[in-house]
């Protein structure tokens, strides 16, 4: 174990930009709010349209399009194939993403399922409770579920327009409760908002699930199996009068999510060096099939999926039934109307009373074992902002009312939209007016955060650079020969330049395959720190990334006046080794398969590894650790 916190090598006066690091979460986040605008697009387009030729708006979705298989078929109109066929995909990309953070995410921690269950199921049963108490004991009360449902591509988008007003946590405390809820939505859909149920088709649906379940338990990987056995439930469901988009999310929840294994990775490696060999069809064929096989088949679904649910299939459902003409007296019955008012102050009302309040009482009865991810403030914020209802909103809408009254709630779940973000922007407004200290601790709060980082930094034991009491530790997993951890090596130069209170930490991850000089740099690094020159070792070997021969190696134990002969029977008979395994096998325990790979206070860091994103990073645990002392 060396330290060096006095004496830094030079600075560059720039760093280099790397390339971002891209997450399943990340990109799910990001795809989220990204269609925001094209969903904003899509509602405008079916106002103007059902405004400017209403007669031809009603009547395009109207048409009836039909598919038949001999004797047997299915007829929609075209409302319908959007709401209940092409929504389908949504609900399934929602269950992958409920499956991925199950297996991966925050609620990998079983434990940390209770909160945003609790606050995802208030956070409904609220809204719906301030509908009933506008329309209990009318014929309207049957259309409660319209003020239940958070809209996630709404409410991210949104976030994402406040930019970093709120913290990173809050678009994913967000995210998992609407996960949560947009689960127990479509259970309703499916138990309360169904037609006349047929049982032969439903147990026929039943049957085919069984037998998906039991095609999945023998280990069959072949989507088109899961596409046609998915389509033939879907088929029989309807058939059932039960809405058959429930299918689509639970083909979602049943696929795995898992990190590429190591082994996985160096099997891709090896099958593109052999093409990279002999660049024939059939290695290229296999090369493509080892690159794919790596990842979960959850991920590559989400990447395949979740751009045309977001970009095309949302913004269509939102074309279809968004389209309502507003006149005088739409107006003046939507303002008087209780299906409209239950809406409106359901979602405007309802959200942030059951998610902050659930969020309290489980904090209270929990004795602080089970505090929200964010500060109270970013709660509310969170409450606020999911009071953007809209996709299944306007889904449970269409499916329990007609007439006016599906008017008059479509013009509740829109002001619920408009009212939402604005009460957002006045919590953000008053947090800012906050002193410094307090507008980080309604932000940041004090919950105890997943830890990432399985095998904890240990002074005697890890090479540390900065102060051993720093409140920040920034540990790097990497390769003396990758150039991405070339590229990020300036950036943490400048982070320990700008930051007097940050502790860097390097563990070795020689990444064998792509890099063959990198496992016998990680052992010239540890004969270096054998006689207290790890650091200079290291800077020489950063700055020489293309030179990792033996004999660069002993030049440069030469240019430090490193005892050569000790030095080159370290390498001789790795010594090393055994060393540099014990930081490959702490980087596997902690799911880390590429490099430069960063956790901040134990939590990985997600996202671009520029001077601007860690630093931000950095701020952000350094605000948090002054919280928690």
């Amino acid at each position: 174990m060396t330290h060096d916190s006095s004496s830094r090598p030079p600075f560059r006066e720039q760093s280099t930009r790397a390339p971002e690091t891209r997450t399943p979460l990340r990109a799910f986040l990001r795809t989220e709010s990204g269609s925001a605008a094209v969903l904003l697009a899509a509602t405008v387009a079916a106002l103007v349209w059902a405004n400017a030729a209403p007669g031809a708006y009603a009547s395009f979705w109207e048409v009836h399009l039909s598919v038949t298989v001999g004797s047997a078929g299915v007829s929609l109109d075209l409302r319908e194939w959007v709401n209940s066929g092409l929504m389908t995909f949504f609900f399934f990309v929602i269950g992958l993403e409920a499956r991925r953070e199950f297996d991966m995410g925050e609620l990998r921690e079983r434990q940390r399922v209770m909160l945003p269950l609790a606050a995802g199921l208030a956070g409904m049963l609220v809204p719906v409770g301030v509908y009933l108490a506008f329309n209990s004991g009318g014929a309207s009360a049957h259309g409660w579920g319209a003020a239940m449902s958070t809209d996630t591509a709404f409410a991210l988008g949104m976030l994402a327009i406040l930019g970093r007003r709120f913290p990173d946590a809050l678009r994913t405390f967000i995210l998992t409760v609407t996960v949560v809820d947009d689960l127990l939505a479509l259970v309703v859909i499916a138990l309360v908002y169904s037609d006349h149920i047929t049982v032969p088709a439903l147990l026929s649906a039943m049957t085919l699930f069984g037998l998906i379940l039991l095609v999945r338990a023998a280990g069959v990987r072949h989507g088109l199996t899961y596409l046609l056995m998915g389509a033939a439930t879907w088929v029989a469901l309807l058939k059932s009068g039960v809405d058959p988009v429930v299918v689509g999310l639970a083909m979602g929840l049943l696929t795995y999510a898992y990190p590429a294994a190591r082994s996985d990775l160096e099997r891709a490696s090896d099958l593109f060096i052999s093409f990279r060999e002999q660049p024939t069809p059939e290695l290229e064929r296999s090369a493509r099939q080892g690159l794919a096989s790596a990842l979960s088949l959850n991920e590559r679904l989400q990447r395949m999926y979740h751009p045309w649910t977001s970009y095309v299939i949302v913004p269509l459902f939102a074309l279809a039934n968004a389209g309502i003409t507003i006149d005088a007296g739409l107006l003046s019955r939507a303002a008087t109307s209780l299906v409209t008012l239950g809406i409106l102050f359901g979602y405007l009302v309802g959200k942030p009373v059951g998610i902050t309040g659930a969020s309290w009482l489980l904090d209270r009865l929990s004795r602080n074992r089970l505090r929200p991810p964010i500060g109270w403030g970013a709660l509310v914020a969170g409450g606020t902002i999911a009071g953007v209802g809209f996709t299944v909103a306007l889904l449970i809408s269409t499916l329990a009312f007609d007439g006016d009254r599906l008017e008059e709630a479509k013009v509740g779940i829109l002001g619920a939209v408009a009212c939402s973000f604005l009460a957002t922007c006045a919590v953000a407004m008053v947090i800012r007016l906050l002193p410094p200290q307090r507008r980080a601790r309604v932000l940041l709060g004090t919950a105890d955060r997943v830890i990432d980082l399985v095998i904890p930094v240990d002074p005697d034991r890890d090479h540390v650079r900065g102060p051993m009491t720093a409140p920040v530790t920034l540990v790097e997993y990497a390769d003396f020969e990758c150039p991405y951890c070339g590229q990020a090596e300036p950036v943490v130069r400048d982070l320990l330049a700008d930051f007097g209170d940050l502790r860097y930490v390097w563990r070795h991850l020689p990444l064998t395959d792509v890099h063959p000089g990198a496992q016998l740099a990680a052992e010239a690094a540890e004969a270096a720190a054998d006689q207290g020159a790890f650091w200079q070792m290291h800077d020489l070997l950063m700055e020489h990334q293309g030179a990792l021969r033996a004999p660069d190696l002993m030049r440069y134990a030469d240019e430090l006046g490193l005892d050569a002969e000790r030095f080159h029977r370290s390498l001789r008979t790795h010594a090393g080794a055994d060393r540099v395994a014990e930081d490959r096998e702490s980087a596997d325990l902690s799911g880390v398969t590429g490099t430069p790979t960063f956790f901040i206070n134990g939590l990985l860091h997600r996202g671009a590894y520029d001077i601007d994103a860690l630093s931000a990073a950095v701020r952000t645990a350094r605000a948090r650790a002054g919280l928690t002392r």
